[in-house]
């Protein structure tokens, strides 16, 4: 379901994204909820790739040693 808003911008603002959006062939309003639907995307998966990195993180990583070497023996000097 679509509902209507309404937002207020410069005048200039708005001729020079009509002219953009008439060299693009499509209408200020169609520019503008794609770039509002993309921005909602991008945090979207930002937000999943978080949650995806903190479980993980919470899980741990397990390099099949059961105990790390030294300090010394990795830098030897």
């Amino acid at each position: 379901m679509k509902q209507n808003i309404t937002i207020s911008l410069d005048k200039d603002m708005i001729r020079a994204g009509k002219m953009i959006a008439a060299q693009q062939g499509t209408s200020l309003n169609r520019m503008l909820r794609l770039e509002l639907e993309r921005i909602i995307q991008n945090v979207r998966q930002y937000d999943m790739a978080k949650q995806k990195a903190i479980a993980a993180m919470k899980v741990g990583f397990n390099s099949g040693m059961d105990r790390y070497p030294a300090r010394d023996v990795l830098h030897e000097r």
